[in-house]
């Protein structure tokens, strides 16, 4: 007899999956799961599978999936499906503030359609980057949310609650972001192993090393592991204008249309909002990255 499960984690072909009486552990049959073909691993925590036994038979229909691209399988790692929103987590310092790393993160919310908070942990650590207060309003400017919380004194995480509730929600970001201290102190009893700060280098080390999905409170939490490098899926370097939302809006209006490089040619509108302060100067950069990335050019921060 079949039934319906959710993925809650997986690796390799063993997946454990949730069902109506509790959860089982279970492989794909056959050697190709139908309509999971092309991605770097078929399955990610969200997935709702039709089930046989212990076997997996097939994938039943997303409505979404949030990803990133693998450059070493060169196609598409998936990291949660069908989720409401994703928390993009990032910090002040500790490790440092990394801009442009949520700027990919927010991109690939905006390419898949799927509403992104950008949550900033560790905000009762003292710090004097005046960069992080303007990039984080600079984001707010662009319409994207900011929540300021800390998940060692417990401010914010009131709020952080209130906008998980009812959803299920992806929560992604660098090592040493606070992740799994994020998900401990918003349910302790889970007691999840957290990392340290790597000294030398003021980056966190991997403690999480798959995805997984927990409830909490009656919310869906999906944690990722750290990634140190996000590079964009589903988009082309020809897309990634209207893809951006401040630069969205000139695309195709520079003086050589949509073949504008948007570097060194006159009547460049990117260029000119830049220099108008319309788009902040490190957006523009992180455009450029990016662009250059997409085409191939293996320029990732």
């Amino acid at each position: 007899m079949s039934q319906s499960g959710i993925i809650i984690s997986g690796s390799r072909n063993v997946f454990t999956v949730l069902v109506e009486k509790g959860t089982l552990e279970c492989r794909i049959k056959g050697k190709i799961l139908k309509n999971a073909e092309g991605f770097y691993n078929p399955l990610a925590p969200g997935d709702r599978v039709t089930l046989e036994g212990e076997m997996i038979v097939a994938l039943e229909g997303r409505k979404n999936y949030f990803s990133r691209f693998n450059q070493k399988g060169s196609c598409t790692q998936l990291l949660a499906a069908n989720v409401d929103q994703v928390l993009c987590m990032t910090t002040p310092v500790s490790p440092p503030f990394r801009p442009r790393f949520l700027d990919r993160v927010l991109l690939q919310a905006d390419i898949a359609e799927i509403p992104a908070l950008i949550v900033c942990n560790k905000i009762d650590l003292e710090y004097d980057d005046l960069d992080v207060d303007e990039r984080l309003e600079e984001f707010r400017h662009i319409g994207y949310e900011v929540l300021e919380i800390s998940a060692k004194t417990g401010e914010g995480l009131d709020e952080l609650r209130r906008r998980i509730g009812g959803k299920r929600s992806v929560l992604t970001g660098q090592s040493g972001v606070g992740k799994s201290s994020l998900i401990n102190a918003l349910m302790p009893k889970l007691n999840i192993k957290t990392g340290t700060i790597n000294e030398k280098y003021d980056r966190g080390n991997h403690t999480t090393t798959l995805a997984f999905m927990v409830e909490i409170d009656g919310a869906w939490l999906i944690d990722t592991p750290g990634i140190r490098r996000f590079v964009p899926d589903g988009i082309g370097p020809g897309e990634l204008i209207v893809n951006m939302r401040e630069f969205a809006p000139l695309a195709g209006k520079c003086s050589y249309g949509l073949s504008c490089s948007h570097r060194t040619e006159p009547g460049c509108k990117v260029m000119e909002a830049v220099a108008a302060g319309v788009i902040h100067e490190d957006r523009y950069e992180s455009f450029l990255r990016i662009h250059d990335e997409l085409s191939g050019k293996n320029n990732a921060d």
